[in-house]
């Protein structure tokens, strides 16, 4: 039986973003805060996820054999370093977060059966790599607060009630949305990264929270006038706002998560899932809830 099973680690390191050959406003305007000299720290956390058929003692790989490969190949060269001057791989290409990834699967991949290498560089900032050339996968986490009501317009109360229950209630009821938007694309070789990350912060915040937050759903934002503002409905309209956008910036909008409240949450896919169905159309958005 195939298994797919995750290791946790962890180090703290720095780095730096600049180009010798930008000027110091080019670098600024590039990288921001993060050209600051001598540079800037993380606590990192990675997640190591290996996949192979169960052994006669119920394991894809002894877990400790794992433990001891990702410290010696990763963790105790890149714990409390500088980062780009630890590898030779962030001398050409910038230690941004997708590009470390990549490279700590390149430094893995000899001795475990890779799947996804995942590394956090903190809880709102997190990168995927999947083994695919120079492609990754760039998340980032953020929040809105709002307040909606679900009840269908061509239904009367006591039928929106058996359909919504307390949802359906006239006065509305708000939350603390958390909002994941992951991005697909090619690192650059030089900068390396797959997007810029601080005008993809300003997209979200134009697009979706300065407009949606501290808002009543179905009078104040024009779409959900016509569009019951389910979860699932709210994260379908956030990538339609954002998949264009982020097209013009030279990546892809791979997901929209939305997260209601601990117990409710959704994701829309605009290209492939990871772990769908190869007859699943990446043209159109997947919806899936959790």
């Amino acid at each position: 039986m195939q298994c797919i099973v995750n290791r946790r680690a962890q180090f703290s390191a720095s780095h730096r973003y600049w180009l010798p050959e930008l000027s110091e406003a080019e670098n600024l305007q590039k990288f921001s805060l993060c050209t600051r000299a001598p540079g800037h720290g993380h606590n990192y956390v990675l997640f190591v996820s290996i996949a192979g058929e169960l052994d006669q003692y119920g394991m894809v790989q002894n877990l400790s054999e794992v433990k001891q490969v990702i410290k010696q190949e990763v963790t105790s060269q890149l714990d409390f370093s500088y980062l780009n001057d630890v590898w030779p791989e962030f001398q050409q290409t910038l230690p941004t977060t997708e590009h470390i990834a990549r490279v700590i699967w390149q430094r893995l991949a000899p001795h475990l059966p890779l799947v996804k290498v995942q590394l956090f560089e903190h809880p709102e900032l997190w990168a995927d790599y999947l083994g695919n050339g120079m492609e990754a996968y760039l998340s980032i986490s953020t929040h809105f607060s709002a307040a909606h009501r679900l009840a269908h317009p061509d239904l009367s109360d006591k039928e929106n009630f058996e359909i919504y229950g307390k949802c359906a209630r006239p006065n509305g009821h708000g939350h603390n949305y958390h909002l994941e938007v992951t991005v697909k694309g090619e690192i650059d070789p030089r900068t390396g990264m797959i997007i810029d990350l601080g005008v993809l912060n300003q997209v979200i915040e134009d697009l979706v929270l300065e407009p949606f937050d501290h808002t009543f759903l179905n009078k104040d934002i024009p779409y959900f006038t016509e569009v019951i503002p389910t979860a699932e409905n709210i994260a379908v309209r956030i990538s339609s706002l954002l998949q264009q956008p982020i097209r013009q910036l030279g990546a892809e909008l791979h997901k929209v998560k939305l997260i209601e409240s601990p117990n409710n949450s959704c994701e829309v896919y605009c290209t492939q899932p990871e772990l769908a169905s190869s007859s699943t159309a990446a043209s159109e958005p997947v919806l899936t809830q959790v």
